[in-house]
């Protein structure tokens, strides 16, 4: 409890309360680094560990710790979560604006043209079912948002570009990337024999890797061990398959805006304001970046660093995630969550295989 203490006013002789903070009340004041801090500590030792294992990556070694150590955390909350919720915020935003340093429009533009059938097929066939299935299963729809958009689009970045847009809860989080990472695990051992048994060539399997692995670690990882113009090709489709968290991103900006209700008539603002506020910072920093990085205006020099950068902040922010999770939470949701993410990695695959015979 406060220590009440008084002091005497300089005219007059009434006392006036004063609220002291006791020693205790002292420690487990809200810190603003304190979290962040330790999310960075446990990004970069995340980092460093998806670097000597890439198949399962920064982000899930960065999630899974944090989730191991969040009840360590909850006893004294109100020191650790503002800096989390920093990670959880600016972090997660800033990391996505770094991916655009590895898109060239250009080649985006060439490559996308070619997949473009297959790409938009499967991610449309991945959020149909996202939304049906997950109502089938109890799921909420948050957490079906994630694993659908993380499936369909680009995995842990895809989940970190639509967090923030949606408000998503951070037990949610934590089952999606969970959930991506087994479905990586299972494409990176089964996809190269898959594509030796059913004949497809270099670039075939690198579109199908590049539209049916949801990492970027994991589509290299299946890609070269089919070949390097597997992989090659993979990685630009992967890049291209990326810009898809733009539309879907705005998408959702507009559904969470009409689902929370509009502002009353005499607090609205104009009409371009509104739109203006509907697009998200960093996925306009996103489009600035790749469109700098298309005009050579981003040395190639500058692409490894970038990229390293972006990957590291992805890991502290999903580490801050992880320490934010309500462990009981994950438990109550039970099997059914990962049901749906194994169901929508099928789907994903068959109809990537199915539309590369139909139109390539």
């Amino acid at each position: 409890m406060p220590d009440r203490r008084y002091r005497r006013l300089e005219r007059g002789g009434s006392l006036e309360p004063m609220i002291v903070l006791a020693p205790a009340d002292r420690r487990t004041a809200p810190g603003p680094v304190a979290g962040l801090v330790v999310a960075v500590l446990l990004g970069l030792g995340a980092t460093a560990a998806g670097a000597a294992v890439p198949v399962i990556g920064a982000p899930v070694f960065a999630v899974l710790t944090g989730v191991a150590l969040s009840p360590l955390l909850r006893r004294r909350a109100a020191l650790w979560h503002p800096g989390l919720d920093f990670a959880k915020g600016r972090v997660l935003q800033f990391s996505v604006v770094l991916l655009g340093a590895q898109l060239s429009l250009g080649e985006a533009v060439s490559v996308g043209v070619d997949s473009l059938p297959v790409m938009l097929g499967t991610l449309a066939v991945c959020l149909a079912l996202a939304a049906v299935l997950g109502r089938r299963l109890g799921i909420g729809r948050d957490l079906s948002t994630l694993i659908g958009v993380g499936t369909g689009i680009c995995g842990a970045s895809a989940i970190a570009a639509v967090t923030p847009t949606i408000r998503a809860r951070s037990t949610d989080v934590a089952y999606a990337i969970s959930t991506i990472f087994l479905c990586n695990i299972a494409a990176v051992l089964l996809f190269p024999p898959l594509g030796h048994a059913l004949g497809l060539g270099q670039e075939a399997f690198g579109l199908f890797a590049g539209t049916a692995v949801n990492d970027t670690s994991s589509v290299v990882a299946a890609a070269s061990t089919y070949g390097p113009t597997a992989a090659q090709h993979a990685v630009v489709v992967k890049l291209v398959r990326t810009l898809m968290i733009i539309p879907i991103v705005l998408a959702l900006a507009a559904t969470v805006r009409h689902r929370d209700g509009a502002a009353p008539a005499e607090a609205r603002p104009a009409r371009w304001r509104a739109a203006v506020a509907l697009v998200p910072w960093f996925l306009v920093g996103f489009v600035l970046v790749a469109a700098l990085n298309s005009a050579g205006l981003i040395p190639a020099a500058a692409h490894p660093p970038a990229h390293r950068a972006a990957l590291v902040c992805i890991a502290v922010a999903l580490a801050a995630i992880g320490l934010s999770t309500d462990v009981a939470g994950l438990r109550r949701a039970g099997p059914r969550p990962l049901l749906l993410g194994v169901m929508l990695w099928v789907a994903v695959s068959a109809t990537s295989l199915g539309l590369q015979a139909l139109t390539l």
